[in-house]
């Protein structure tokens, strides 16, 4: 750990402020909700791609894909070879759905297709998620800004997700998708930069890069075995595929975006310009942890004082002798997550640890910014206007929205801290992301596709639906006498048979109760129950 020298600071304290005065200056527009939350209606396609792609690249991006790059191979990356498939289903079915709907909260329709327990279940599940997301965010950032700084991980969270709020509750959604395109700019140049101070400091460069990866199997997308206890090629193409079927299908920060758009159109285009800037990109972040692996292979004694650190941690108040062995016992896996700020505290040359500072500090705000914004909106939309005060008007809406705007960032920040210590940032988003996500996927695809379903199969296949997560994600709980009950399915599995099971265990409810049934109507906002 090291003081930043004053031109890093300096470039950070800039960045900083630069995005909070961002904010201030669309506050001057957002004199409704609509301005608030859907920007009028007035944001070109192009930008919210750009929007769209930072959100996704998030700070788990960021550090945890060179982490998992370094401690195992490119497994990871086969998430990114999922997303046009999924992006094709949105842009062919859900963008028109949710612009046609022109509810801006992408839960109303439930309660119109399955009654109001359908919208409260989706819009828990969504918050949970965005906590989960956010908490990861906060987690991953404090972790790098700490060893560049030494300061406490939860005060670099505090005066982060000060700033994030100032932003976001002052310029609401037309300010996040604004500094979103900076941002997604911003941390596409760090990523290039570090590759490019990383090859330049291994003796060979590219090729000697090449021959230690090839050499320890680093560019393995994974085992092509039909395994789905382990995270083999086909466990994380499904993953993939399901969570971002979820993303660009009942993620409330994308479909928000599709109503900023000024047209059905732009918002389609938007999807696709996504895809086509995150898959290089996630591209580069693997590059990255490969080549931090062949740094650190050539220089293993640099590797000590990261181990120290994790035992440290993972060990508070254990003897030398105890902190050694732990040591010892450590795998690349268990340290993957710090290669890239040690990096970049022994070898990158001061003014330049600034950028990349603000570079991973932007894949950090982008995505925390993006959930503030959207949770407010759900919370506003969906809960207290439902339950509450349906009759408020555009005065009181608006002050809602900053407060809540603010308490999700609280949240965000209490998440992040209660995360502090885990083994893998990517690990653990991807496993809350799949348990939160399933139940809402599942139903929405029930609601679209199948139009004879009620309320009473929907819900019966929802409760069966969460029955099975619950088992899926909690093994252990089963007592040893039961072992054989116990799932052994890979974790990333979780999205995927609870999706599956609720729809079709909706399905065949439905063909029980009536004789007939028809598949591939799409939903209507009728109240079909």
């Amino acid at each position: 750990m090291k003081v930043l020298p004053v031109p890093d600071l300096a470039i950070i304290l800039l960045y900083l402020v630069g995005m909070v005065l961002v904010g201030f200056w669309f506050s001057r527009k957002n004199k409704n909700s609509e301005a608030f939350t859907k920007a009028s209606g007035l944001i070109p396609g192009w930008a919210i791609g750009f929007s769209i792609y930072a959100t996704f690249l998030s700070s788990n991006t960021f550090l945890g894909v060179p982490g998992k790059a370094f401690g195992g191979n490119w497994n990871a990356f086969v998430f990114s070879i999922s997303m046009p498939l999924a992006a094709w289903i949105a842009v062919k079915y859900f963008v028109p759905f949710y612009r046609n709907t022109g509810e801006v909260s992408a839960y109303t329709h439930l309660e119109k297709r399955f009654g109001p327990w359908a919208r409260t279940y989706a819009v828990v599940c969504f918050l949970l998620t965005q906590l989960a997301r956010m908490g990861s965010i906060f987690f991953g950032i404090a972790l790098s800004l700490q060893a560049l700084t030494g300061v406490s991980m939860r005060m670099i969270m505090v005066v982060m997700g000060t700033a994030i709020i100032l932003y976001t509750v002052t310029g609401g959604i037309k300010a996040v998708i604004w500094t979103e395109v900076v941002q997604g700019i911003i941390k596409t140049l760090g990523a290039m930069l570090i590759i490019y101070l990383v090859v330049n400091n291994v003796p060979g460069g590219v090729s000697k890069i090449m021959e230690i990866g090839k050499a320890d199997n680093k560019f393995s997308l994974g085992s092509f075995a039909i395994n789905f206890k382990e995270p083999t090629f086909w466990v994380i193409l499904l993953y993939g595929f399901f969570i971002n079927l979820n993303n660009f299908g009942m993620d409330q920060n994308y479909i928000q975006r599709y109503h900023t758009a000024k047209s059905t159109k732009q918002a389609a285009k938007s999807v696709w310009l996504c895809v086509y800037l995150y898959v290089p990109a996630s591209f580069l972040f693997f590059v990255i942890g490969s080549c931090l692996y062949a740094y650190y292979n050539l220089h293993p004694e640099l590797l000590e004082t990261i181990k120290h650190q994790v035992a440290v941690e993972r060990l508070p108040g254990a003897s030398a002798a105890e902190i050694s062995n732990a040591m010892a016992a450590l795998k690349p896996a268990d340290y993957g997550d710090k290669i890239m700020p040690h990096f970049m505290v022994t070898r990158i040359p001061a003014g330049l640890v600034g950028l990349i500072v603000a570079a991973i500090l932007s894949a950090a705000m982008s995505t925390i910014s993006s959930g503030m914004n959207s949770s407010a909106t759900v919370f506003t939309v969906d809960i207290y206007k439902r339950y509450f005060k349906p009759g408020i008007n555009e005065k009181q809406t608006m002050n809602l929205l900053h407060i809540m705007t603010v308490v999700f960032g609280v949240a965000g920040m209490i998440a992040g801290i209660g995360m502090i210590g885990v083994k893998s940032i990517l690990d653990v988003w991807w496993q809350l992301s799949g348990i939160f996500a399933a139940g809402m996927l599942g139903l929405f695809l029930l609601g679209l596709i199948s139009r004879q379903t009620r309320n009473h199969e929907a819900m019966a296949a929802t409760i069966i639906g969460v029955l099975v997560i619950l088992w899926l994600t909690f093994p252990t709980l089963i007592p040893d006498s039961y072992a054989a009950l116990r799932s052994t399915l890979n974790t990333n599995m979780i999205i995927v048979v609870g999706t599956l099971t609720i729809f079709l265990t909706g399905l065949l409810l439905t063909k029980i109760k009536r004789e007939g049934y028809t598949v591939g109507q799409p939903m209507t906002n009728e109240n079909d129950q």
